[in-house]
Parts: C-alpha cells; structure tokens; sequence
C-alpha cells in the first residue's frame, strides 16, 4: 500500500492518456444520469476553450449530497461512456482510485503527477453559486484554471456567486476564453453557449417516480 498525497492506494493509479503541453478540461460530477446536457457543456468548453481532451471525473459521491440513492458506479461509468461520443472526451473513475471524494485532493495530486499539463477545471453556474462551500476552494482556484459554463436557471445569480465576488479580479471577459488554460490561477471566465434544459436531478425524480408507480400497479 503506497501513500498518495495524504491517502492511501493499494494499486496503482490508471490516468488517462496525457502529455505535456496539452490543455485538458476536467469535468466532475455525478453523472447520475449523464445526459445530453453534459454533452452539450463539454463541447462548449472544448471549442471556446480549444482544448486538447476532456476528461468526465465519475466521482464516487458529491460530499455535499445525501449519496444513498446513487447509482452504482459501475453502472454510471458504462452509461456515461456510451453517451460520451466524442473522442476526445475521456471517461474515469479517477477519484474512486485515489479514495477521495475532495476536488482539491484530486488537482494536487494531478499537479504533482502530470507536469506540464495545463488543466482547467470545468463547473456549471448552478455548482458555482455553492463553490464556496467546497472543501479548500480556494486552493482549487489556485491550482487551475476554472471555466463556469452557464446553466439555465442561475444566469442571474451567478454573478453574486460568493466565490465571484471575492475573486472578481480572477474573472476573465468571456472574449477571451481561448486564453484560460494558460493563464495562471487564480482566473475564471463564464461562458455562454447552447443549453439544455435536462438536468441529473430531475431525470433521477422521474425515474423514481416511475419505479414507484410501477411497484404500486397491481398485476395484470
């Protein structure tokens, strides 16, 4: 059992293929269910951003939210792989491998393990308004880059986020995003582009309310 950046590994950690020089956009989440939306958001961030790869961080629990009813991981990586079409983009388990939950266990130890790589952590505004309340987020804000693609329903509020109002000077104008992934941190721009209105949450409610129904008919 070897040590990694404060916690253990009994097996070596499998990253996704990376490079020096390349700028890589990492996009965690639940994914419970990836949907078009994530889609949507990735390719956003790949174009305006011009990054080299992507990669969907399939994290074991969001450690602000009640995780019981989660899907098994197992089951959200494969859904999210197939949905995931572009090339580009990478499916991972990273942080199940590293037994943490933090984001900010995660980018030290990709700064320490992935010289030369320039990373830009990605967020929709809806995470954003809750940014502060992120273990050690602001050592996150020094370690990458962040791109905060916009979400429908927070627009508004996103520019009272706390995290942006004590960081203001990191902002970035959105024309030149391009720019991001070799800026040092702390800097943050917030895009706009195509939305979708799906959302992990709300598909989770719908499928609930479908296994309940189902439970509750009587037989044919």
């Amino acid at each position: 059992m070897r040590t990694i950046g404060g916690w253990k590994s009994e097996r070596p950690v499998r990253l996704p293929p990376h490079a020096p020089g390349l700028r890589i956009g990492l996009f965690g989440g639940s994914f419970d269910p990836p949907h078009e939306g994530h889609l949507l958001a990735s390719r956003l961030a790949l174009t305006r951003l011009r990054l080299d790869r992507l990669w969907w961080l399939v994290t074991p629990g969001n450690p602000l939210k009640d995780t019981h009813a989660l899907t098994p991981l197992a089951q959200r990586l494969a859904v999210a792989r197939r949905l995931a079409r572009d090339p580009r983009i990478v499916v991972t388990d990273l942080e199940t491998q590293l037994r943490s939950r933090y984001t900010v266990d995660l980018l030290l130890y990709l700064r320490r393990h992935c010289p030369g790589v320039r990373f830009v952590w990605i967020m929709g505004t809806d995470n954003l308004l809750q940014f502060h309340r992120w273990r050690r987020w602001t050592e996150i804000m020094r370690q990458v880059p962040i791109v905060v693609i916009d979400r429908p329903g927070t627009t508004l509020r996103a520019a009272t986020a706390k995290a942006v109002l004590r960081r203001q000077h990191a902002r970035l104008p959105e024309r030149l995003a391009s720019q991001l992934a070799q800026t040092r941190p702390p800097a943050f721009v917030i895009l706009h582009g195509p939305r979708s209105t799906q959302s992990s949450s709300a598909l989770r409610a719908r499928r609930l309310a479908a296994d309940e129904t189902a439970r509750s008919s009587p037989p044919a």
